[in-house]
Formats: C-alpha cells, structure tokens, sequence
C-alpha cells in the first residue's frame, strides 16, 4: 500500500471520529502535478473544524507523516493541510458552499473510501 492511501486512510478516519460532514475524496493525479489526492471536508462551526484538523495532524503524526504546511487555522473557515500527496480541505459549512471546490475539480474522479 502506498503512503498516500495510507494517508488518506488516517486523515479519514480521524475526520470521520470528529464527525466531519460530507468527507469527499478526490483523485487528482491526472489532472494536477500538486498533488495525487484531495480530502474535503465540514464541520458545522469554527471550534469543529480546528478540532478536526487538530485529529488529522495528530493522527498523522503518529503514523509518521508530518504536512508540508497547515493554512487557515487561526480563521477556522478553511483549514488547508499539505501533506505532499495529499491536500486536505476542511471548512465550515458555510465557507464549502461558497468556495464550492468540488465545482473547480470536478475534471477530479471521487474515490471512495471502502475502494482503498
């Protein structure tokens, strides 16, 4: 198994433990050179989404996989975790419906997580 399916893996989960909404996520390898994934999620409030990029980051941590940057937290509407081969989205509910990243990589094929 790859680092980036284990990553997704663990971000996954941690989110899902925090009751994330929504968690999507989508294979982009063909379609960008930033990255193989993106993981988007929701939370319903500012205190949810920092809780649940505090999971991810730890969570990935213990598994060995340290981000290249973590942007947004201190503002909690959109957190962005690069983890190389991977970029988490979490936001705020209200932030995901008005950026509407699904729309702008939507050319991206969704995975889901049982297929992993």
């Amino acid at each position: 198994m790859t680092d980036a399916i284990n990553m997704l893996k663990t971000a996954y989960k941690a989110l899902d433990d925090k009751k994330a909404y929504d968690i999507k996520i989508l294979d982009i390898k063909k379609i960008s050179s930033i990255a193989d994934y993106m993981v988007i999620a929701d939370g319903t409030n500012k205190n949810q989404v920092q809780a649940m990029c505090d999971a991810v980051t730890e969570e990935m941590g213990k598994a060995g996989f340290l981000s290249k940057s973590i942007e947004g937290y201190s503002e909690g509407g959109w957190i962005l975790l690069d983890y190389y081969d991977i970029i988490i989205h979490i936001f705020s509910d209200e932030a995901r419906r008005f950026y509407d990243i699904e729309r702008i990589w939507s050319d991206g094929k969704y995975v889901d997580i049982s297929e992993l």
